[in-house]
C-alpha cells in the first residue's frame, strides 16, 4: 500500500472521529437570547397562570373525544386515510384524574361494537405515543393539554422571544421554549401568551424522550389550543396531532388526530353508584279541548314521553346539543323537514324536529318525532340536497312507525351513569326497518324540491361507501344507525347508483367535506353554531379531503357573554353554506 493511500485512510479516520466527537458535543436546542424586562415579566405571568389553569380544569368533568386517522402517501391526493380509531370519555380532572369511558353495549345485535373500551383506550394511548402507565395522570393523558403540569418554571425551562402576533382579536407574545435539563416528557416547541393576564392560549411542539434522538418513538407532534370560555377562565378546547415521515415508499404511514373537549359546565357524575340524580322537565300538555284520549293518541303520547325522557338524558350527559333559539337546528334542519313533509302530505300528530348529536361519528337515528343527526355527519355533508337525503331517511322511519323502545317512558330506566349511555339506550333500527325507510325516503325525495339534485346527493353516499372501507371507526355508530350496511354498501343504494362516478380531477364535484366543515360546538355549554368562516373552492384534488381529519386554527377572542364561541376555520370547504334558505 502506498504512503499516499495510508495517509488518506488515516485522514478519513481522524476526520470521522473528530466529526463524531463534535456531534456529541453539539447542543440539543438552539441557544436562547436574554429576555427584556417586559418579556421576562410576561413569562413569569404565564408560569403562574399555568397553575391557575390546572386548578380550573381539576374542577371540571368534560367530554373528551379523540379521532385518529392513519394515512399513507397518494400521488394524486397527497395522502389518504387507511385506518382509524375513535374514543369518547367523560373525564374527571380532580385529584385522581379519573377517566370514565363511554362503553358500548356488548350484545351481538348491534352492527359493530363501540371502540371506546379500555382496550381501545390503551391502544389509542400507544398510538399517540403515550406510555400506558401514565394514561390518566398529568404526565400522560393530560400532557398534550399542558406544557408541563409539574415543572413548568424558569428553573427547568429556557425561553426565547420570537415576535408579537394576533390570534384572532387576541394579541399574543410568541416564545420558543425548551428544557434546561433532561428528562422524559419535557415540552419543547413554541407557545403563544396573551398579553393581558399571561395565559398560554396556544402551544405546539412535542416532548423529550429519554435521549436527544428519535423522540418520535415516544411522543408525536401536536398543536394545542385554549379558549376564554368564562371571565378570566381559559381552558383546553382542541388538540391536533400530526406525524409523518414521507419517503419514496408509498406504504410509509403517517398519523393525523383531533381531540375535542366540551361539556365543561356539566355536573360531576356519580362515581360510586349506579344511580344518577337527574331532573326531567314535565312534558308539555299537547291535548286539545276534548276531555278524553283515544287509544291511538294515548299510544302516541306514551312514545312521546319516552322520547322526552331520552332526549333530556342525552342532553344532560353532554351527548346532544341544547336547542339554540333560531339556531342551526331550527333554521336549517327543521326547514328541510318541512320541505320534505309538505309535498308528500305527511301529517304528523306532533311536529318533527331535529337535534344534533355532538360526536364526530357518522350516524343518524330517530327518537319518537325527533331526528338525531351527528355533528360528524352534518359537517361532512356538502350541500342541502345531501342533508335532505339523510333527513328523508329518518323522516321515513317516523312515518313508518319505527319508534324508540317505549320502556324509556319509565324514567327509572334512565337513572344510570353518563358513561353507560351507549349500553343502556338502544336507538338503532333493525336492518329491515332501515331498508324499508331507505325505499320510502327515495319516494319522498322524488316528490320534493330536491328531485332535480338527487345525483349530487347520491355522490355523498357513494363517497361514504368508498371511504368506509378504511374509516370503519368513523362509520361505527355509538347510539343510532350507520349510513352503511354491514357489507359496506349504503342504505340509500338507489340514490348512490344515480350519482356520477367520483372524479377527483373535476373540481366542481365535491362528494363530501372534511370533518369540522360546518358546525362548531361551544365547549362550555354544548350549543352548536354555524362556522363564520370564509370558504374557498378547491384548486386541486388535494384540497377536497373528504371525511378527513385536518389541522385546526382558531380566531380567538376574549370572553363576551353575548358572543358565541370563536370559529375554527376548516382546511377546505364550499363557497356557500348548505342552508335551507340558500340551497346549492
Amino acid at each position: 500500500m502506498t504512503f499516499r493511500k495510508i495517509s488518506l485512510i488515516l485522514f478519513t479516520f481522524i476526520l470521522g472521529a473528530s466529526w463524531a466527537n463534535a456531534k456529541k458535543k453539539l447542543p440539543q436546542f438552539e441557544q436562547t437570547h436574554p429576555l427584556t424586562p417586559d418579556q421576562a415579566a410576561l413569562v413569569q405571568k404565564a408560569i403562574a397562570q399555568e397553575k391557575v389553569i390546572i386548578k380550573n380544569i381539576q374542577q371540571r368533568t368534560p367530554l373528551v373525544e379523540t379521532y385518529i386517522q392513519d394515512t399513507r402517501p397518494d400521488p394524486k391526493l397527497y395522502e389518504i386515510p387507511v385506518d382509524d380509531q375513535y374514543t369518547l370519555s367523560r373525564v374527571d380532572f380532580g385529584k385522581t384524574f379519573y377517566d370514565k369511558t363511554f362503553r358500548s353495549r356488548e350484545t351481538a345485535e348491534h352492527r359493530g361494537f363501540f371502540k371506546g373500551s379500555l382496550a381501545a383506550i390503551t391502544s389509542l394511548t400507544t398510538a399517540l405515543g403515550l406510555d400506558k402507565r401514565f394514561t390518566y395522570n398529568p404526565t400522560g393523558f393530560m400532557q398534550m393539554m399542558f406544557l408541563d403540569p409539574s415543572g413548568f418554571d424558569q428553573q427547568h425551562y429556557a425561553f426565547s422571544f420570537v415576535r408579537r402576533e394576533f390570534l384572532g382579536s387576541v394579541r399574543t407574545w410568541v416564545f420558543d421554549v425548551h428544557p434546561k435539563v433532561g428528562g422524559m416528557g419535557r415540552f419543547y416547541g413554541r407557545m403563544w401568551v396573551e398579553d393581558q393576564d399571561g395565559n398560554v392560549v396556544r402551544f405546539n411542539g412535542t416532548y423529550t424522550g429519554p435521549s436527544a434522538e428519535n423522540d418520535s418513538r415516544y411522543y408525536f407532534h401536536f398543536d394545542s389550543w385554549r379558549m376564554n370560555l368564562q371571565p378570566g377562565v381559559w381552558l383546553p378546547v382542541e388538540i391536533y396531532v400530526e406525524e409523518s415521515n414521507r419517503t419514496d415508499n408509498a406504504k410509509s404511514l403517517g398519523l393525523k388526530a383531533q381531540t375535542h373537549f366540551w361539556g365543561y359546565s356539566l355536573k360531576l357524575p356519580t362515581r360510586d353508584s349506579e344511580n344518577v340524580s337527574m331532573k326531567v322537565e314535565d312534558a308539555v300538555d299537547q291535548s286539545d279541548d276534548s276531555q278524553d284520549v283515544s287509544p291511538l293518541q294515548a299510544t302516541r303520547d306514551w312514545v312521546m314521553q319516552a322520547e322526552n325522557n331520552v332526549i333530556d338524558r342525552l342532553e344532560e350527559a353532554g351527548l346532544v346539543a341544547p336547542l339554540t333559539p333560531d339556531g342551526y337546528e331550527t333554521k336549517v334542519l327543521d326547514q328541510i323537514v318541512i320541505n320534505l313533509a309538505v309535498p308528500n302530505n305527511l301529517a304528523f300528530s306532533s311536529p318533527v324536529h331535529c337535534r344534533v348529536l355532538l360526536t364526530d361519528t357518522v350516524e343518524a337515528t330517530t327518537v319518537g318525532n325527533t331526528i338525531l343527526i351527528s355533528k360528524g355527519l352534518l359537517d361532512t355533508l356538502p350541500n342541502e340536497e345531501s342533508i335532505a337525503s339523510v333527513v328523508a331517511w329518518e323522516l321515513a322511519h317516523i312515518a313508518l312507525g319505527h319508534h324508540i323502545d317505549t320502556r324509556y317512558a319509565f324514567n327509572d330506566r334512565l337513572l344510570f351513569p353518563d358513561e353507560s349511555t351507549f349500553q343502556r339506550i338502544d336507538m338503532f333500527h333493525s336492518p329491515a326497518d332501515n331498508a324499508a325507510a331507505a325505499k320510502q325516503a327515495q319516494t319522498y325525495l322524488q316528490a320534493s324540491m330536491y328531485k332535480d339534485k338527487l345525483a349530487s346527493a347520491g355522490l355523498y353516499w357513494e363517497q361514504l361507501a368508498d371511504r368506509g372501507k378504511a374509516l370503519k371507526a368513523l362509520n361505527t355508530p355509538k347510539l343510532g344507525d350507520s349510513l352503511l350496511q354491514p357489507d359496506g354498501t349504503p342504505w340509500m343504494a338507489a340514490l348512490a347508483s344515480s350519482a356520477p362516478k367520483i372524479n377527483w380531477d373535476d373540481l366542481n364535484q365535491i362528494p363530501a367535506l372534511p370533518l369540522g366543515s360546518w358546525l362548531k360546538t361551544d365547549p362550555w355549554d354544548d350549543h352548536v353554531h354555524m362556522l363564520n368562516a370564509k370558504r374557498y373552492a378547491p384548486m386541486n384534488p388535494r384540497d377536497k379531503m373528504p371525511l378527513e381529519v385536518t389541522p385546526i386554527y382558531f380566531k380567538l377572542q376574549r370572553y363576551q357573554a353575548s358572543a358565541p364561541a370563536p370559529a375554527a376555520a376548516p382546511a377546505a370547504g364550499q363557497t356557500a353554506a348548505p342552508t335551507a334558505s340558500n340551497p346549492q
